[in-house]
């Protein structure tokens, strides 16, 4: 089961940057690419460094620290030093608001 969290409103994001938000305690970054919201961990799955921070660029982000690389859409890992993909969570827009489903435990 998924539960649903709004955690910004559309107005809030801007196209190719990260907007980091906690859902639960989970470091999640949002993304605008080409007028599609997604969601993704916002920690690399390499070392501790905040996605949200690093570059976007071509619907990738570039992590901050060692450069590794992210599909946004997929969180598939796109090259090294990272070798694990990253979490995607699904989005929903109502109006302005955007919410992120969370599976609960």
């Amino acid at each position: 089961m998924t539960t649903w969290h709004r955690v910004a409103s559309a107005s809030d994001l801007r196209d190719d940057e990260g907007f980091p938000v906690d859902v639960d305690g989970a470091a999640i970054a949002l993304y605008r690419i080409n007028g599609a919201i997604h969601a993704i961990d916002d920690v690399c799955t390499h070392e501790f460094a905040v996605l949200s921070q690093g570059f976007v660029q071509a619907g990738t982000i570039e992590c901050p620290l060692h450069a590794a690389q992210f599909d946004i859409a997929t969180g598939e890992c796109l090259s090294g030093p990272a070798a694990q993909d990253l979490r995607t969570y699904p989005v929903r827009q109502e109006g302005d608001d955007i919410y992120v489903g969370v599976p609960e435990a």
